[in-house]
């Protein structure tokens, strides 16, 4: 198993609140991918959507959400959302936003959330094995959307190649994972 630990930056130009965040990424499996997230610094100003239950469910980024975006066979990818709520999904993607598909065979195997007024951890666990991935090492984006108690959004991202906020930018995806 090999793991690797990373700095999300915040998009330039746009008011972050004062909280560093730190995820860590692994493959348990040929077709699992875990993550763990800790974000630190002044958690009460980060709006937490409410814990609903683990579920699917769209338009997660529209809160606070956190992301994975794995590149898949012939050009395509996979783009994984888990919220805080208990809530996720993944979709595939021919190419660059095109061809958008709900991917079903994608599973939420487990997930853990624990917040303290300085620190948030996230994990979770999913199966991949129906997504479109390939068999040797897998290129990834990891990123979150950050809203705060006052409304504001912050992007948060290994890389931001572009002038705004585009996490399913090619060049976004810049960690290679065994």
């Amino acid at each position: 198993m090999t793991e690797t630990a990373l700095t999300l930056v915040p998009f330039p130009d746009l008011d972050a609140p004062a909280i560093a965040i730190q995820m860590r990424v692994d493959r348990p499996g040929p077709a699992s991918l875990r993550l763990s997230l800790m974000i630190t610094g002044d958690v009460g100003a980060v709006r937490l959507p409410t814990w609903v239950k683990r579920s699917r469910a769209d338009e997660l980024w529209r809160t606070t959400c956190f992301e994975a975006f794995i590149q898949g066979r012939d050009g395509g990818y996979v783009e994984l959302n888990l919220s805080p709520s208990g809530q996720w999904t993944a979709y595939g993607f021919d190419g660059y936003r095109a061809g958008m598909t709900s991917l079903e065979g994608v599973e939420l195997r487990d997930s853990e959330i624990t917040v303290h007024p300085d620190r948030l951890t996230y994990t979770a666990t999913l199966d991949l094995d129906r997504a479109p991935l390939p068999t040797g090492p897998w290129r990834l984006a990891l990123s979150c959307v950050i809203e705060t108690i006052d409304g504001s959004v912050s992007y948060w991202a290994l890389a931001h190649p572009s002038d705004k906020p585009d996490f399913h930018h090619p060049d976004s995806l810049v960690l290679e994972l065994p």
